[in-house]
């Protein structure tokens, strides 16, 4: 009886969604970004492929449901300047020449982070770890050369990303251990003093968990008091199917928007594998040994486990509409499953769901059912 009433459930809500229909229904060309007008912006991440052009399926994609744009990764150090002093922006400069051209939102990510920064960087030709004034210098440097490079075009930076661990604490990352807590706010007065015009960031993943959001609130709040250039948080939605509840994101966000400066949902994509750890993480230096039972899908994703997916993303951007006072965009971290990260982190080789066009860039059920919902108001 119990598998009776499951097979019921799950054909009522693809019906809802739209995977199943009486009569054939005509593909709307409307775009997410057309839904949300006038609310908040739509934006993805771009990889390599995209950007140069090769992927022109899903370039279609983007230009039909996105109007914001941040790089992935080819603006990121150890990928613009893997040799010291020596920046290679053909990518980004591609990058940044496609969102102008199509009248994209540009988002730079990410000026300063402890992550996939090269060696050099920190240390002198002897590799000792070079002083203070240094890195600070090395730091203005780095971000003068980029936010001068493209200023007026990037409008948006992430400034600092991922500083602070999940207690609420600044995160001890070489550039905490050498120039000290105060790198913060340097890093947004540089950022600031390179282009005045450019709306700065602040970008942290495990924003839900309430002592990493109270302590980032706290922070950001005394940064406030001495005149900091922050503009905006970006909140990444790094989430799986039953973690973090809708209440706990809405709760989040409520929470940050008492600052007065917007909320950004940065990254977002839902993980439908299983989680090899207890709590929930985006930390980029994760990593675990691949075992079967953490990539239970690489043959297809069960009918029920899709309507699940589709329906916590119906529910997020529902509830995200519902705040869009207080939220000026919501960003994919990725274009379609095949891209997304989550095929290869924090166990290589898996097969993941996580993005809104699948690997035949088919849009999902959630895709339609909100772009059919707007059009029929």
């Amino acid at each position: 009886m119990k598998t009776i009433y499951t097979i019921i459930y799950v054909l009522l809500s693809l019906l809802a969604l739209g995977c199943v229909t009486k009569e054939p229904q005509e593909k709307s060309s409307s775009g997410l970004k057309d839904v949300f007008e006038g609310k908040f912006l739509i934006g993805t991440a771009l990889d390599t492929l995209q950007i140069k052009g090769e992927d022109t399926l899903a370039i279609e994609l983007v230009k039909q449901h996105f109007n914001a744009l941040v790089a992935e990764n080819c603006m990121k150090a150890e990928r613009i300047f893997s040799k010291e002093w020596t920046y290679d922006f053909r990518t980004a400069d591609q990058f940044v020449d496609f969102g102008v051209k199509n009248n994209m939102f540009m988002h730079g990510h990410t000026l300063v982070w402890h992550s996939q920064v090269p060696d050099w960087f920190f240390t002198d030709e002897e590799g000792n770890e070079v002083s203070r004034e240094v890195l600070i210098e090395r730091m203005k440097d780095h971000i003068f050369a980029l936010i001068g490079r493209y200023k007026g075009r990037v409008t948006a930076w992430d400034v600092v990303n991922e500083a602070f661990e999940n207690d609420g604490s600044l995160r001890e990352s070489k550039y905490y251990k050498i120039i000290g807590p105060d790198y913060f706010k340097l890093a947004f007065e540089f950022a600031h003093e390179a282009d005045p015009d450019a709306k700065l960031y602040y970008n942290d993943y495990a924003m839900t968990i309430p002592s990493k959001r109270d302590g980032i609130i706290a922070f950001i709040r005394e940064l406030q008091k001495d005149s900091v250039p922050i503009h905006g948080v970006g909140m990444q939605g790094h989430y799986s199917l039953d973690n973090p509840s809708i209440e706990r994101v809405e709760q989040s966000i409520l929470k940050l928007s008492e600052l007065n400066i917007p909320v950004m949902i940065t990254e977002l994509d839902i993980t439908v594998l299983p989680w090899p750890e207890k709590s929930m993480t985006a930390d980029v230096g994760l990593s675990h040994e691949f075992n079967k039972k953490y990539d239970p899908y690489s043959a297809g994703l069960p009918d029920s486990v899709d309507v699940m997916l589709n329906q916590k993303y119906y529910e997020l951007f529902k509830m995200f509409e519902k705040h869009s006072d207080k939220i000026d965009r919501v960003t994919l971290w990725g274009v379609n499953d095949t891209q997304s990260w989550r095929n290869y982190w924090p166990i290589e080789t898996r097969t993941d769901y996580p993005l809104l066009f699948d690997r035949e860039y088919k849009a999902k059920p959630v895709v339609e059912r909100l772009i059919t919902e707007s059009t029929s108001i």
